[in-house]
């Protein structure tokens, strides 16, 4: 039986995630809330939200985990091109509430998506706190992709992106590197396995290992970590 969490359960009150399923893969428990301290609590335990509007909460953990190292991220030829001649703008944390509602977007998520309007508004609670961001690419004075997440410590946990233009979302990511690169960040947290992130660099650990890299690299629940403290990325 999968563990339900009530809502008035203390932010602790996850299973361990050596409990998680296997089929599906690190499904965890169900229930609670989206409230700020659940979140954060979930995340340092390596823990994510993740379902589908009308469903309950589901929690999950999965193994192996797939992350990208900033040192490992690759620039390809193409993307190299259109750093350097496409003309991309890149800020940070500009347009957080335009940039979720577009990574929603069921026209450009012909699949669906599970950015409800229940996570939109926890996300939105977590970026007021300084713990949520995001990093924008515009073209023309037009936002035309990007990606947002949570920032815990050196950890990025990576929540989705999206993109209008060529390479637009990849951008953002380059930027994201680029920054914990400079400042000090340990990896992003890219959940589960695909081909895309692959390709840019991405590689799957064992769970055990993913938690201890981000119990090392989350020192405590401080919003700001060092390396996004001062200006935006700017252009890249």
């Amino acid at each position: 039986m999968i563990p339900w969490l009530r809502p008035g359960d203390p932010p602790t009150a996850f299973p361990p995630v050596e409990t998680a399923l296997t089929d599906p893969d690190g499904l965890l428990c169900v229930g609670g809330d989206l409230a700020p301290e659940r979140l954060l609590e979930a995340y340092r335990r390596g823990i994510f939200p993740w379902y589908s509007e009308g469903q309950p909460i589901l929690w999950w953990s999965p193994d192996p985990r797939t992350v990208l190292y900033p040192d490992e991220f690759k620039v390809s030829r193409s993307l190299g091109k259109t750093l350097r001649n496409r003309g991309f703008e890149v800020t940070r944390d500009r347009a957080f509430d335009t940039l979720m509602e577009r990574c929603a977007d069921p026209g450009l998520r012909p699949e669906g998506t599970w950015i409800s309007p229940q996570m939109r508004a926890a996300y939105r609670q977590l970026h007021a706190l300084g713990h949520a961001h995001s990093i924008e690419t515009w073209l023309g004075g037009r936002l035309v992709g990007g990606l947002y997440g949570v920032a815990l410590g050196r950890v990025f946990f990576g929540e989705s992106m999206f993109s209008v233009e060529r390479d637009a979302s990849k951008v953002a990511l380059h930027a994201l590197v680029q920054l914990m690169l400079e400042r000090g960040g340990a990896l992003i947290d890219c959940q589960v396995a695909s081909a895309h992130l692959a390709s840019l660099g991405a590689r799957t650990v064992p769970r055990q290992q993913f938690l201890a890299e981000i119990a090392a690299a989350i020192p405590d629940l401080r919003p700001a970590p060092p390396w996004l403290d001062g200006p935006a990325p700017g252009n890249p």
